[in-house]
């Protein structure tokens, strides 16, 4: 029976739901409104969420600036005082308008303004043509230049940069991150098996009652504690063509044809990112499945033997039905981990050689940090949350791995 918790006890938990909404409901918001957008915070035109237009104020005074500084030098070469006063006033008109955006950055504009802004510059483009007709004989060095920064101030508008569902729609579409998907699958699926095949075996051993059981069971975790990124360097230099012991052993017994093969082809350098990630997370697969036999009453196994009963037959009939939660738990734990796998590819291969081990976590940090692309990588992303949520409710809902239990 399910407890309905108090006032009081609501209260001893909110911190803890506080934090939880920070650190993780927050990120996972602010992802999904990003999908939304064509978000690129290098970009001063997609550095922001625009709904609507924008404008690029500092931009603008900046081509203001410029524009002035400029006909300094076409005043000091017109021929005449009354030309040189006419593009005296034209400066001074520039200056008089860009002050009002001197020190902003980008910022929403309202219609009006825009009209404003807009009237401001075919004026100026309208007086600048008729002074240069006007003066039509003389070589101005800096004419050019002039009609460059107003098409520059035109420029400064900053359309909304809202695509709705679009990047969706692309992330469908886009065989780079199908191919991601399908990596990540593989890895996922063929490293949690032997992971739980080899960490059956170990928590077995671990659980014995034997002499030094204490020295095997500290050795057996030593990989787990080692760091995932200082593994996958060890691992690397395990692989090398030229120096690597691992490749020369997989060499001389006839399992590759070089040593070259571990991480220079598609598949040496799948098989090497599982079997360093097997040897490293087996222990932690261990761990999670000894508890579970360490909960199984000894008597049972005595009543079997007294039966008659095989050590396989005790295995299949008694330690996996009751080891069904804790199996299906780890499992879950493990998948979960796989499937975000990040630090172990990008170090051991980097998603090489040909994106060969390109995961879709080192797909969507290519994309937000190596192609600037902050909204297209967090429809990636979401992408990733939504098949680790289809993970987490198939084990809890369809197998039924109890994680936490109501008594």
């Amino acid at each position: 029976m399910i407890k309905r918790i108090t006032f009081k006890q609501f209260l001893f938990i909110l911190p803890l739901l506080l934090i939880l909404a920070v650190f993780s409901v927050f990120p996972i918001l602010s992802s999904f409104v990003y999908t939304a957008f064509d978000y690129r915070p290098t970009d001063p035109t997609r550095a922001s969420l625009f709904l609507s237009e924008s404008f690029n104020s500092g931009g603008f005074h900046e081509d203001g600036f410029f524009l002035t500084f400029f006909l300094g030098d076409v005043a000091f070469e017109v021929p005449t005082d009354e030309g040189a006063a006419e593009v005296a006033a034209i400066q001074q008109y520039v200056d008089d308008f860009i002050v009002r955006f001197y020190g902003e950055d980008v910022r929403r504009i309202t219609n009006s303004e825009i009209a404003e802004i807009n009237e401001f510059i075919d004026s100026l483009d309208v007086r600048l043509t008729a002074f240069y007709v006007r003066y039509s004989d003389t070589e101005f060095f800096r004419k050019d230049d002039t009609f460059t920064l107003i098409e520059s101030m035109r420029r400064r508008f900053i359309e909304p940069n809202f695509i709705g569902l679009e990047n969706y729609r692309s992330l469908i579409q886009d065989s780079r991150f199908l191919s991601a998907l399908r990596i990540t699958l593989t890895f996922t699926f063929i490293s949690v098996f032997f992971e739980l095949v080899l960490g059956m075996a170990l928590a077995l051993i671990m659980n014995r009652a034997i002499r030094g059981i204490g020295i095997v069971r500290t050795v057996a975790l030593i990989p787990w504690a080692i760091p995932t990124a200082v593994a996958a360097l060890m691992w690397s230099y395990l692989y090398d063509g030229s120096s690597g012991i691992v490749a020369h052993i997989f060499s001389q017994v006839g399992l590759i044809e070089s040593p070259q093969t571990m991480l220079l082809t598609a598949s040496g350098a799948m098989a090497s990112a599982i079997l360093a990630d097997v040897w490293k997370t087996t222990p932690y697969m261990a761990l999670l499945l000894l508890s579970g036999l360490q909960i199984i009453d000894s008597g049972l196994y005595e009543s079997a033997a007294i039966d008659g009963s095989g050590r396989i037959k005790t295995f299949t009939k008694i330690t996996l039905p009751l080891m069904k939660s804790s199996i299906l738990v780890a499992l879950l734990f493990r998948m979960l981990d796989a499937f975000r796998v990040y630090d172990l590819i990008a170090v051991l291969t980097g998603g090489g050689p040909g994106g060969a081990t390109e995961t879709l976590s080192i797909y969507a940090h290519r994309l937000m940090i190596g192609m600037n692309d902050f909204g297209y990588g967090s429809t990636v992303v979401i992408a990733m949350f939504v098949c680790v949520a289809i993970i987490a409710f198939f084990f809890v809902k369809v197998l039924g791995a109890e994680i936490f239990k109501n008594e």
